[in-house]
């Protein structure tokens, strides 16, 4: 697969299993070390298998390291209602596995400036990284095998979000904060 020019000269993959995808986290990370040189990949854990771990603790490890490491590259540039949203190229992109992949993606999610989706098709990891902007991947032990989810990891980390304001507003929407009662932003 070619890989884009947009991309940053480096960037860190986070990658952290719960128990269910443990094994295949652990054959992902030594691939993902060997994937490139521009790449480091770094393993949030856990480091032993432990039947009774929660996938909570895997997806608030990958969402705080992601968003530390790209705020070190964050800077504006534009001066616009999405100013705060438009950055430079994030230098960091999580990877999460759990059985369905539905428990990492809602933990993840809990954190503003996480845009973390659960991928079973190439199309959809596209998708997820040129119009939603995400940042992080989740993918499902029980229903993907390991090649797959390489394949997967490899369109999403080589995939450029598109420079589109309209995209751009749609992502800062997201981490906009709602009135549970009324629904408006506050």
């Amino acid at each position: 697969m070619p890989e884009s020019n947009n991309f940053p000269p480096e960037y860190t993959i986070f990658i952290a299993a719960d128990h269910r995808g443990f094994q295949k986290k652990e054959e992902l990370f030594s691939l993902l070390n060997e994937c490139h040189e521009n790449v480091r990949a770094e393993d949030l854990g856990p480091d032993n298998y432990d039947e009774n771990d929660d996938y909570n603790d895997a997806a608030i490890a990958v969402a705080k390291a992601v968003l530390a490491e790209n705020a070190k590259s964050a800077t504006n540039t534009q001066s616009t209602e999405n100013a705060a949203y438009v950055k430079a190229p994030e230098t960091a992109i999580g990877v999460l596995i759990c059985g369905s992949a539905h428990g990492v993606t809602m933990q993840a999610n809990r954190f503003k400036g996480i845009r973390a989706v659960n991928v079973d098709s190439v199309e959809s990891a596209k998708h997820a990284r040129t119009n939603d902007y995400a940042n992080v991947i989740c993918l499902s032990a029980d229903y993907l095998d390991l090649d797959t989810m390489e394949n997967l990891i490899k369109t999403f980390c080589h995939t450029q979000p598109i420079p589109s304001e309209n995209y751009q507003r749609r992502a800062a929407k997201l981490d906009l904060d709602y009135d549970a009662q009324t629904g408006d932003h506050a």
